[in-house]
């Protein structure tokens, strides 16, 4: 190898060393708000950064820099159940089977989830934008009575953007949402009640995502100190998860922007495709 060949081999090295620098970088600054934000993801999210620093990495090397640095997503899985099906209350039909749906506030899903405070355990009620996946209300308490899914659906209320919608609200059988307590507020309300009609949890597949995101990405998984520092983390995961997490069902937008549109095409989470995005997430 020639002298001029020996130090032009040796300038690309040194460029290839600093951008996987910066990139590595950008990639662990992301991961401080979204642990668990996927690898796909941060490669689509990162195009204007890559284009600003001059950077030009496919995404196949890409993933082979996340994984040599250890930088690559693990999959975890979640044990706990949190529904109590067996009770004497009324249980609705599922009205959304066959529903298209069309734009926001046409369907909300809800379903709790469960957090590990110290030696014990907090409950997490959410309320989800069927259509945007947007987060619109949420209730963290160290119980499982039915006031705390009345609080998540009395924040979502309080929040819509679109009020004169004719709203219906999915969830699981669980007794919290078919005792007279929320089923009373939500005909105040006028708004529609549908449950699953089984233990198949893609009969609520967005609810059941979303507690599994909103757990796995944002460190809410792991055991927390009390339920103030879990109030705080809980309130910062929906804020980052609603303004800055792309979704591939959202054609790489954010579901605070795709809440307030009418021409993304919605897209559900059935089987098949769950699987699917479960692969693309890592």
């Amino acid at each position: 190898m020639s002298r001029q060949g020996f130090y032009k081999k040796l300038k690309r090295i040194q460029n290839e060393n600093q951008n996987a620098d910066l990139i590595l970088a950008e990639v662990r600054k992301i991961r401080k708000l979204q642990p668990k934000y996927g690898t796909l993801k941060l490669y689509k999210d990162l195009y204007f950064f890559f284009q600003k620093q001059q950077i030009k990495i496919g995404r196949d090397q890409f993933f082979k820099l996340l994984k040599y640095n250890q930088l690559l997503v693990k999959k975890s899985k979640n044990f706990v159940t949190t529904t109590n099906s067996k009770h004497r209350f009324f249980k609705n039909p599922n009205r959304i089977k066959d529903l298209e749906i069309k734009q926001s506030e046409q369907v909300w899903v809800s379903d709790i989830t469960y957090l590990k405070i110290q030696n014990n355990h907090a409950y997490l009620a959410l309320v989800t934008d069927a259509y945007s996946k947007k987060i619109v209300g949420f209730k963290l308490t160290d119980h499982m009575r039915t006031e705390m899914v009345v609080d998540a659906l009395k924040m979502a209320l309080k929040q819509r953007s679109f009020p004169d919608r004719k709203l219906i609200h999915h969830s699981d059988r669980g007794i919290q949402y078919c005792a007279p307590e929320f089923t009373n507020f939500a005909d105040k309300q006028q708004i529609l009640l549908s449950n699953t009609q089984n233990s198949d949890p893609y009969e609520n597949a967005i609810a059941e995502r979303m507690n599994r995101t909103l757990k796995y990405e944002y460190g809410l998984k792991e055991v927390l100190p009390d339920l103030k520092t879990a109030e705080k983390m809980v309130q910062q995961a929906v804020e980052i998860y609603n303004n800055r997490r792309l979704h591939f069902s959202l054609e790489l937008q954010t579901p605070a922007k795709v809440h307030l549109q009418e021409n993304v095409k919605y897209k559900s989470y059935k089987r098949k495709k769950i699987l699917n995005l479960s692969n693309q997430n890592n």
